[in-house]
């Protein structure tokens, strides 16, 4: 993953924020979204992309971009930063690769520990009926 690339490749959008806010709200588009196109990248490898479009699946629209967007701020400079840092947080974690699982196997005593407690609780069990 080249970020340098991707971050040419990358498409902003300022728009207007919603909720509280006043005046700055109504008038000035602070909000900004984002748009990244996973299959046109030069950025990316293409098994990067493989991963990516199968890892990111839910995150992809039908016209094949990742869109990420903040209004935290009311600087659209800072949410500009905070956006393409959340992208690039999101493709590195896509494209981490997963530790593979080792098996491991249940330890003598604790087997030991559960038949016995199963012996106990069966006996008492046991005890509990009356005999004549």
């Amino acid at each position: 993953m080249n970020k340098e690339i991707i971050q040419t490749e990358i498409q902003y959008k300022a728009v207007r924020s919603s909720g509280a806010g006043g005046q700055n709200v109504n008038k000035v588009a602070t909000k900004v979204q984002i748009q990244f196109f996973v299959e046109q990248s030069n950025g990316l490898t293409a098994d990067e992309k493989s991963t990516l479009t199968e890892k990111l699946a839910n995150r992809i629209t039908k016209e094949g971009f990742i869109m990420v967007e903040c209004g935290e701020t009311r600087s659209q400079l800072k949410n500009k930063e905070l956006c393409t840092q959340r992208l690039f947080m999101l493709l590195e974690s896509a494209l981490k690769k997963d530790k593979k699982r080792i098996a491991t196997k249940i330890p003598k005593a604790v087997i030991k520990k559960r038949l016995e407690d199963k012996q106990r609780i069966a006996d008492k069990k046991e005890n509990r009926k009356f005999r004549f």
